[in-house]
């Protein structure tokens, strides 16, 4: 069954309502980076309402046509392996595959067997007990540092230590190793490049820095430094942090993914467990949470989200320069902005021939999808007020 979109005009719409409701991410639009499972994560956030803009940021090297995962085997095969780190299932299940197409999965299923088995989660453990081997020891963290630190305890010199990395290099984890005296063999099992049509990356850049998307998800660090590396190739990279830093949530699946971002003092938020489901309800808490304004104006309760308004309950989709000029009025409810501060926000900057009539447009659109009346008033003369008490504080 296809998942549902966004609510229609006229959907109920329960404010403020769980983290689990199909409504809870009802006006927002977020983007979706991934790659591997991003229709099944696209779906995970559809359902609960969101709108959805994909745009797949890096792509796998075929495994099979992978000259250096092919040496870094051979390598490992060539005298015993004392320690494996093992740090993805889906990883060490390529490389099993990848063995097996060379011909040479029973010896590295011989040479892993006598060798400690580190996995970093779960579902690498998963894989090495599916493989018919036995894992030695999982941290409680699921992260590499601990893996590291695990190593790094014990005498290392003269240890042949097997490293798979997991698309990213583990450049400071790998050197301290070797700092340490192990002779360490890097498995690179699945290697990310830029996706080959990266027009879709390049416009989610541009709606994140125009604020036309609420969030964006991330779930490995290269995509991160695929899109920063896209912002960077058009000039927008300032503005693309400044807008994670901003109003534009950069959702994390976990700390690796995260960061390229926080190392640039970016506020990425993450879910306790690094999963695709996690993420999505972590979104589907924070943004109702973080990014929604509520207030009351002309007896009516109004709940702005990214592209929708929820008037008395009922969600209301808005075009661009309506939400705009709603949100610039909800910055100060009860207060007159002038129609020179309102063409400031318009989308497009209309120039000062057309500005007076592009925000008398924008003002009619907006009363006309709000429905009830006395919500936006005029004031003669100086501009337009949401009818509110004013909060001069």
């Amino acid at each position: 069954m296809e998942a549902p979109m966004e609510a229609p005009p006229g959907s109920p719409v329960e404010l403020g309502s769980p983290e689990t409701a199909p409504d809870a991410l009802a006006g927002f639009t977020i983007g979706v980076t991934a790659t591997r499972r991003r229709e099944e994560f696209a779906a995970l956030l559809e359902r609960r309402g969101a709108r959805v803009v994909r745009a797949p940021a890096i792509r796998l090297v075929p495994l099979a046509e992978d000259a250096d995962l092919l040496a870094s085997t051979r390598e490992c095969l060539a005298a015993p392996v004392d320690d494996v780190v093992v740090t993805t299932g889906v990883g060490f299940r390529g490389w099993m595959a990848a063995a097996e197409g060379w011909g040479l999965s029973g010896d590295l299923a011989g040479h892993l067997n006598g060798a400690r088995l580190l996995t970093r989660g779960p579902k690498a453990r998963g894989a090495v007990r599916a493989a018919g081997l036995t894992d030695y020891w999982t941290p409680a963290t699921e992260s590499c540092e601990e893996v590291k630190q695990y190593l790094l305890a014990q005498d290392l010199r003269g240890r042949r230590i097997a490293v798979q990395l997991h698309g990213e290099p583990l450049t400071g984890f790998i050197a301290e190793l070797r700092a340490a005296g192990a002779h360490v063999t890097e498995v690179p099992v699945y290697r990310w490049l830029p996706y080959r049509d990266t027009s879709p990356l390049r416009r989610l850049v541009s709606q994140a820095v125009s604020g036309s998307v609420d969030a964006v998800a991330f779930t490995s660090a290269p995509a991160v430094l695929a899109m920063l590396n896209a912002a960077r190739a058009d000039g927008l990279e300032d503005a693309l942090i400044a807008a994670f830093s901003g109003p534009v949530v950069a959702a994390c699946v976990g700390p690796v993914t995260a960061q390229p971002l926080v190392s640039r003092g970016v506020p990425a938020i993450q879910p306790e467990r690094a999963r695709l489901g996690s993420l999505a309800r972590t979104l589907a808490r924070h943004l109702p949470e973080h990014s929604v304004t509520r207030l009351v104006a002309g007896s009516h309760r109004l709940e702005i989200r990214g592209h929708a308004v929820a008037v008395d309950g009922e969600l209301k989709p808005l075009p661009p320069a309506p939400m705009a000029v709603l949100k610039r009025l909800a910055d100060r409810p009860g207060h007159v902005v002038a129609r020179s501060d309102l063409r400031l926000v318009l989308p497009g900057g209309p120039s000062r021939d057309s500005a007076e009539h592009a925000v008398e447009m924008a003002i009619t659109r907006l009363r006309r999808a709000l429905g009830p009346s006395g919500i936006v008033e005029t004031v003669v003369k100086r501009g337009y007020r949401l009818a509110c008490e004013r909060d001069d504080a």
